[in-house]
């Protein structure tokens, strides 16, 4: 009888070990060029594939009602907060990074093709976006 408890509780821990080991959560978005939190984004997944949106403003210099100028494609002139900004990211074979899709920076309007790898333990999320040869890279904190 200690046995089964014992295995279902190691089951339990460690599918949960591995629940956080993906993008899936609410994460603190940190800015690569002055290391500023910036934003809450929160990554979901319907069907494989995930996407990610603004859901708080955390620099105190960003604008409530801030629209995308900058943006070239459907989100031009929509709102910032509530925007998806993480669209068609797919796990690969692994699960240890997804990729495939795009990610905006609305700041600059610029969308870069994107890779995210959940790093120590999914504590934390690499983000890397490219364009051509070149990429950005931020690393994010998972709040939940």
């Amino acid at each position: 009888m200690k046995a089964t408890i014992t295995t279902l509780l190691l089951a339990a821990a460690a599918g949960g070990a591995w629940a956080q080991a993906t993008p899936v959560g609410l994460w603190k978005t940190i800015d690569d060029e002055t290391r500023t939190e910036k934003s809450l984004v929160r990554i979901t997944e319907a069907g494989g594939v995930l996407s990610g949106r603004i859901e708080k403003f955390l620099d105190p210099t960003a604008k409530a009602d801030a629209v995308c100028e900058l943006c070239e494609d459907d989100r031009r002139n929509k709102p910032v907060m509530g925007m998806t900004i993480i669209r068609n990211a797919k796990a690969d074979d692994k699960r240890e990074h997804w990729e495939g899709g795009d990610i905006l920076d609305p700041t600059k309007g610029k969308v870069y093709r994107l890779r995210l790898k959940p790093v120590d333990g999914g504590k934390k999320l690499e983000v890397r976006g490219y364009i051509g040869p070149f990429f950005r890279n931020q690393t994010w904190i998972r709040v939940e």
